[in-house]
């Protein structure tokens, strides 16, 4: 088999699950390490191997991360390597986290969007989640991604950790991060940073 012909058995092969899951979302997510433990089996039994890499490029007064993964047949020396490259900036400032940590998490964003680029990793939806909404539902329901990443954040800030903690933190508030719009969200927020300005709003 020639260098593609393995990638197509690795691509055909590979089942990368959803480990992580966000508590306040309630899905379940792959990160980088997800994919590359799921890989490495398959690399192995096709005589493969992998390198990635990092770029740093400054565009506009902002830094990129580029992520580069070279594939390599071992029993090859043809030098037809296949190259694969990704993307991700830098967050202008990120709670909680020194400089090296932020270049870190982008680091880590743009090498798992390389990695699925590469071995042709979706993100299919369970088939429930596929049923076709009304035009009343679309969009009604779930504070939104960016609340839920902002909630994360404070909850973590202020060291809210266990699911009893964060569940009891819903209550006390009175929204629940699925059910809730993002719309009735508003003011919960609102009342949420006046009860703590000790946290600043993170952005």
């Amino acid at each position: 088999m020639n260098i593609y012909e393995k990638l197509n058995k690795v691509q055909e092969e590979l089942v990368a699950t959803k480990n992580q899951k966000n508590d306040f979302g309630n899905y379940n997510y792959r990160s980088c390490e997800d994919i590359l433990e799921a890989i490495k089996p398959l690399l192995y039994k096709y005589k493969l191997t992998q390198i990635i890499s990092d770029n740093i490029t400054e565009c506009s007064g902002r830094v990129y991360i580029t992520a580069s993964i070279k594939l390599i047949d071992i029993e090859n020396d043809k030098n037809d390597d296949i190259i694969v490259t990704a993307h991700a900036r830098e967050a202008d400032i990120k709670k909680g986290m020194d400089v090296a940590q932020i270049t870190g998490a982008a680091s880590s964003y743009a090498r798992k969007y390389a990695l699925s680029g590469l071995y042709a990793i979706d993100d299919n939806k369970d088939p429930d989640a596929q049923k076709p909404q009304k035009e009343s539902e679309k969009e009604t329901k779930g504070i939104g991604t960016k609340n839920i990443q902002w909630i994360t954040w404070f909850c973590k800030n202020l060291e809210i950790k266990s699911n009893k903690d964060k569940e009891e933190f819903q209550k006390h508030y009175k929204f629940n991060a699925r059910e809730t719009t993002e719309q009735a969200f508003i003011p919960i927020k609102t009342k949420i940073l006046t009860d703590h300005p000790e946290s600043k709003e993170w952005k």
